[in-house]
């Protein structure tokens, strides 16, 4: 796949700096399904943008399965959309293999790309250019069961993971029966070897999360977990999730992102929580940032009204209609301000957590170093080997994986 995209992209067409055109033009725009609402939510954001650009229409286009897969086969295929979504997981592999349009040229000063967060910028730029603009955002905070807290006689949220520890303990076999629901994946725990100073990939792209910094802040996860027997994994409670073993009072305490807040006052609107930010762990601030930005596609017909869409997707006005009703964090700080997020009560812990999170990418070659890394280290949490042991496996065969795919 990735020998056919380079191939292909050696072929594509020149920057192009088109006027827009005089007659009607088709954009096509994909992205993966959200909820309904959301779903709802982008389709009249759309119809606001044709309406004041009557020469351009979009097709919107959901990819409900398979959707990097799908995408990057159409890329080869010569028939990818104009303008797709692109998870900053993903985005260095393809940024490397110029098969998207560099923005740079079409960014104007009225544009005011300033205006956008840096550390959610910075994951969609390569060798000094710009290929996607971050539409949303969500960074993880930790959310806590004010009623339990109440009954175990706790005033206030956890400050650092000593803590969490300490009142998770406190909490189990009360109201909820675990203090704190726990997600082994790595894109909940990389903020956690980094805690000690480890990383997740060296310079080269190689999996890196085995070194004994690394296993510092995963010990914490297995100690709790194993020894004080105060957190669950959503399949020890027969859930799918981190916000419903939550929102089922199954666990007191879990640390989840921006989507679990609409998930739980809709579901459980009885259940009454709060949010705080991420324990720290080693006097260190912690925390995860997941975004996904617009890119477009380098063999896009229409540039200019390519260009167009995201402009307004992405731009002051747009993201405002996109964001507003709190189904996702805007990208641009004036945006975030205008809508009362840094002040809002749930919200502000993961507004605040941005400035310090760490991104969620891991190289040009992700599947690899999840995947290992997920499969042992979830043997590793249920003691089925020791942490050591099942990190170094997981990071030898991701670096097998990653070897074969260079």
């Amino acid at each position: 796949m990735a020998i056919a995209i380079a191939i292909i992209a050696c072929q594509s067409l020149q920057l192009s700096s088109k006027p827009l055109a005089s007659t009607a033009v088709t954009i096509k725009l994909s992205g993966w399904g959200g909820s309904p609402v959301e779903q709802k939510l982008l389709r009249q954001v759309l119809q606001d943008f044709e309406a004041q650009h009557p020469t351009i229409k979009v097709k919107y286009e959901v990819i409900s399965d398979q959707y990097m897969d799908v995408i990057k086969t159409r890329l080869v295929g010569e028939a990818a959309p104009d303008v797709f979504y692109l998870d900053a997981l993903e985005a260095p592999f393809l940024m490397s293999q110029n098969v998207l349009e560099p923005l740079d040229s079409y960014i104007t000063p009225k544009f005011d790309l300033v205006d956008f967060e840096d550390t959610l910028l910075n994951s969609f730029k390569y060798q000094n250019q710009i290929y996607g603009l971050p539409k949303d955002y969500s960074t993880l905070a930790l959310f806590y069961n004010k009623k339990a807290f109440a009954f175990a006689g706790l005033s206030n949220p956890p400050a650092t993971w000593d803590e969490l520890r300490n009142y998770s303990q406190q909490l189990t076999g009360k109201l909820n029966k675990y203090g704190f629901g726990e997600i082994p994946e790595l894109a909940r725990q990389a903020y956690k070897i980094k805690a000690f100073g480890g990383q997740l990939v060296d310079q080269n792209g190689y999996a890196n999360f085995a070194s004994a910094p690394g296993l510092q802040g995963l010990e914490l996860v297995v100690n709790q977990y194993q020894k004080d027997r105060s957190s669950a994994q959503k399949s020890d409670v027969g859930t799918n999730s981190g916000s419903e073993m939550f929102g089922q009072s199954k666990v007191a305490m879990v640390i989840e992102g921006n989507w679990a807040i609409p998930y739980l006052t809709e579901t459980f609107p009885q259940l009454e929580f709060g949010t705080a930010p991420v324990p720290t762990i080693n006097d260190k601030k912690g925390t995860m940032v997941f975004t996904v930005a617009y890119v477009m596609n380098k063999q896009a017909q229409h540039k200019a009204e390519a260009w167009e869409l995201i402009s307004y997707l992405t731009g002051k006005e747009g993201m405002q209609k996109w964001t507003g009703t709190g189904f996702a964090l805007p990208t641009r700080k004036s945006v975030a301000k205008n809508l009362g997020y840094d002040q809002d009560l749930l919200r502000s812990p993961l507004v605040a957590g941005v400035n310090y999170a760490t991104p969620w990418q891991v190289g040009q070659y992700p599947a690899a170093i999840v995947n290992n890394f997920d499969n042992q280290f979830v043997s590793a949490l249920l003691g089925q080997q020791p942490l050591k042991q099942a990190m170094l496996k997981a990071q030898n065969e991701a670096n097998q994986q990653i070897k074969t795919m260079e």
